[in-house]
């Protein structure tokens, strides 16, 4: 009989259990404590601006002081994955997109 490893569940929540496709402003992911699993660069935009993910429950509290991931858009590209795996004890807000170009995010979270 076949042998199967184990599926570990630490792994699967740290690439999250959830998906937000189409993130192109900034926006809430998730209004309570949750985990970052993966962001996938699907376009990054064309002028300036940075990507921003904060440690937050609404975008209206996103600071300096809980982001978690700040990116300029010439720091990514298209089809990029960004492995986190980042636990957030507030919730999980994007609070800004590059500018122009037509960005475009997705991310996996739990």
């Amino acid at each position: 009989m076949p042998q199967t490893a184990p599926i570990n569940s630490t792994d699967i929540y740290a690439n999250g259990v959830q998906t937000t496709l189409d993130i192109t402003a900034a926006a809430v992911i998730k209004a309570s404590p949750g985990h970052i699993g993966k962001i996938v660069v699907v376009a990054p935009g064309t002028t300036s601006g940075s990507l921003v993910v904060n440690d937050s429950a609404t975008t209206a509290g996103a600071a300096t002081a809980n982001q978690i991931l700040n990116i300029a858009f010439g720091s990514m590209t298209a089809g990029q994955v960004i492995s986190l795996g980042f636990p957030c004890k507030n919730g999980i807000v994007v609070s800004a997109v590059p500018t122009a170009g037509s960005p475009q995010y997705c991310m996996s979270w739990s």
